[in-house]
């Protein structure tokens, strides 16, 4: 998997790009400094607490800003264009949809309630392909089945409220499929939904990956749930990228403070009749100037420096990197959690290293 994340080329480059929100007079650093390449074909999890910056991180690459928020800084690298130096509709219509579509958290805000669901999956068509009549007709049809909806005939015909959750799941999918993307960003694409439906929505989301050559970034706040989907994951911090690596990796060999504190609070790894861990604090004001390790606050095993010097990234191999200070050859060697050393163990054993 290594091999092939760093052969495949890059469909969109991020720099050094910084957002900012100015509410009431004041300015809140959503995003600093992030850079990140996305590789044609993978599929990316960027994972973090709510509030970490994820989907503001994603939204920059569509032009979906709230109007108070800004690209202060840096470069979106697309097909030979800097995004981040749109400012009008008309630019981000060149690319919204018809190249970069997502999925958003919740359909039934996603979905118009006075349109069949047949006539909204028609108009992305339309819009991106260009078809018209019986051929716009039979490929409505196509993207149902193909998102698993039975009689599509009938369901076309329908309206939104008419429709469970995870249906309605499915027919926003549906949407943004028919859009013909070539990237397909996915914000947690299975909240309010039971454990069963969302495996099969995330099971769904993978075989359109694959039929329709996607390349996709999955958005949440649950590692459990791209434990099977993601090549790579990306761990978010207070606006900022704190570790990134294949899903082996970060799941086996996690090298981040807060990449072991998110890993620690997996429910699957609690031990009957202890409590279940938690992250002690909250993350930093956005509105303030972070100084050093934005989780130094929270890290039991910050050192001095991390309240002083925001880290570099130290690579661990040629597709992981963390920003922490504990892997400076000069830091003190600290012991991960128990919860991360058996995982570590179980990724030695099952990694064959």
């Amino acid at each position: 998997m290594s091999e092939a994340i760093t052969s495949a080329p890059v469909i969109l480059s991020v720099r050094d790009l910084d957002v900012k929100f100015h509410l009431r007079g004041r300015t809140l650093n959503a995003i600093r400094g992030i850079s990140l390449d996305l590789h044609q074909g993978e599929s990316l999890a960027i994972v973090g607490e709510s509030g970490s910056g994820k989907s503001v991180f994603t939204k920059t690459f569509m032009g979906l800003l709230d109007q108070n928020g800004e690209i202060a800084g840096g470069e979106i690298l697309y097909n030979g264009q800097d995004l981040a130096k749109y400012k009008t509709e008309r630019q981000w219509r060149t690319v919204r949809g018809r190249e970069i579509a997502m999925v958003l958290q919740d359909p039934m805000t996603s979905l118009n309630p006075l349109k069949t669901i047949g006539s909204q999956i028609s108009e992305a068509i339309a819009i991106h392909q260009g078809l018209r009549g019986s051929a716009l007709k039979a490929k409505v049809l196509e993207y149902l089945r193909d998102v698993g909806i039975s009689d599509p005939e009938g369901r076309c015909k329908q309206y939104p409220h008419e429709f469970s959750g995870g249906m309605r799941q499915r027919v926003v999918i549906a949407i943004a499929v028919a859009c013909n993307p070539k990237i397909l960003i996915c914000d947690e694409p299975t909240t309010a939904l039971d454990v069963t439906i969302q495996a099969q929505i995330l099971s769904l989301l993978k075989e359109l990956k694959k039929k329709y050559d996607l390349t996709t970034v999955y958005i949440t706040h649950d590692l459990g749930v791209v434990a099977n989907v993601a090549d790579r994951i990306a761990v978010m911090y207070a606006g900022d990228i704190v570790e990134i690596g294949t899903c082996e990796e970060v799941f086996y060999n996690p090298r981040h403070p807060y990449t072991w504190a998110l890993l620690s609070s997996l429910p699957q790894l609690g031990v009957k009749g202890q409590a279940l861990y938690s992250i002690q604090g909250a993350p930093p004001n956005l509105f303030t100037e972070v100084k050093g390790d934005a989780f130094a606050p929270r890290n039991p095993h910050a050192l001095k420096i991390d309240f002083e010097e925001r880290p570099p990234y130290f690579e661990v191999s040629p597709t992981h990197k963390a920003r922490t200070w504990l892997l400076d050859p000069r830091a003190p060697k600290v012991e991960p959690p128990e919860h991360i050393r058996e995982l570590q163990k179980e990724g030695v054993s099952r990694l064959g290293q």
